[in-house]
């Protein structure tokens, strides 16, 4: 019985609940401008095309990312990517040099390849 007059006791304590009030709009934020991402500096570097790139991407010194542009040209212009597979990329006679002989490779390996070309 105790138990019964402890536990009315503290029912009595409780304050009601009360409804919650409506909340207040909240303000809209004005987007912020993005800031242009820079470009690593690294890769803007011109560098100097071995002989074996030099065929296909001419003999100036140009940046990694200008000198995968003018290797997928090559590609593309040649009809060069398997038509069953797309990432795969058959070689040709200018390109083999540059893979290693391989008769395939996979378009995540071009740029890899390509960096020890270049100096």
């Amino acid at each position: 019985m105790a138990t019964k007059k402890k536990a009315a006791k503290k029912a009595a304590k409780k304050p009601a609940k009360r409804k919650a009030a409506p909340k207040k709009a909240a303000k809209k934020a004005k987007p912020k401008a993005k800031a242009k991402r820079k470009p690593n500096a690294a890769f803007m570097k011109p560098l100097t095309p071995s002989a074996a790139l030099a065929a296909v991407v001419g003999n100036k010194p140009l940046a990694r990312t200008e000198a995968v542009k003018r290797i997928w040209a090559h590609i593309k212009k040649n009809k060069l990517q398997d038509s069953k597979n797309r990432r795969m990329v058959n070689t040709d006679a200018a390109l083999k040099p540059i893979f290693e002989g391989r008769g395939q490779v996979s378009m995540f390996d071009v740029a890899k390849a390509l960096s020890k070309h270049m100096s």
